[in-house]
């Protein structure tokens, strides 16, 4: 049996195309009663805006093993009573093994856990962005600063929606976590040139730039050169053990835990102080 066409006009095809470039096209959904349901999860919050009590300092990574976790978990260490939110993916969690005290996973979808004063928080579900994250629960009594490890690079972070990109626009002051290699160093470029030059504060992960070779030197880009002629600039030391193992729950290497101090020093220059920077 054949069935009957008709001849569609260059118009009717335009209309349609805008139509679905403006979001008013919907694929047909399944009508087959016998597929399987999807597995339900927790309801993310439709609020874009989170109201925290205490301070809040986002960390952004700006591309993958860079170290923000781990430098996230050394700001919370220094300025504790404090805790780090971490936005990432389950998949991509680099706190996994971090608490000392394992604490369950809440009503909201996250796993929280906590080592000495600093509370951490993951998500218990995969995302596929960040505009899925559910709002962090109430910190506990106590708590001094929230330190966002962001988990999403910013370019990603913008094509979303939700509490995590407010709360990133919103903060006076973050951090930006690059590596001392020129693709770390292109990938920092970009990320300067998205924000305000008087918001971010850059962490390296390498030696001083007056220690690099002059090949690095020459890929540093002109925001970046700006950040650190301006000072507003801490070099991480780079840790074996750190890179070999990953966060567990063994004490932070000392040197991170004063880099850490260092870039709290900056935010605190900036008007913004945080208990734990002087």
């Amino acid at each position: 049996m054949t069935s009957a066409t008709r001849a569609v006009g260059v118009d009717e095809l335009r209309r349609a195309w805008l139509a679905v470039q403006e979001g008013q096209f919907l694929a047909p959904r399944p009508t087959d009663s016998k597929a399987a349901p999807r597995p339900t999860e927790p309801a993310v919050t439709d609020a874009h805006f989170w109201r925290p009590g205490e301070s809040v300092l986002p960390v952004v990574g700006c591309l993958p093993q860079a170290g923000a976790t781990s430098l996230a978990l050394a700001i919370a260490t220094h300025a504790s009573p404090a805790r780090v939110i971490e936005c990432s993916s389950p998949s991509a969690s680099g706190l996994a093994g971090a608490a000392t005290a394992e604490l369950g996973t809440t009503s909201s979808g996250w796993i929280v856990g906590r080592r000495d004063q600093v509370h951490l928080a993951r998500p218990s579900f995969l995302r596929v962005s960040a505009g899925e994250l559910p709002l962090p629960d109430d910190a506990a009594t106590g708590t001094v600063l929230s330190v966002l490890d962001v988990g999403w690079q910013l370019g990603q972070l913008r094509a979303t929606h939700g509490w995590l990109l407010a709360t990133v626009d919103a903060a006076p002051q973050l951090v930006l976590v690059g590596t001392a290699t020129v693709p770390g160093l292109r990938r920092l470029e970009i990320a300067l040139t998205l924000l305000d030059p008087i918001r971010p504060v850059v962490a390296v992960r390498g030696p001083d730039p007056r220690r690099w070779p002059p090949a690095l030197t020459a890929a540093m880009g002109t925001a970046t050169r700006d950040q650190h002629r301006t000072g507003r600039w801490v070099a991480v030391p780079h840790d074996k053990r750190l890179a070999l193992r990953g966060i567990d729950s063994a004490p932070l290497p000392p040197a991170l835990v004063t880099a850490a101090r260092d870039v709290l020093r900056h935010v605190s220059a900036a008007g913004h102080p945080q208990k734990g920077s002087s």
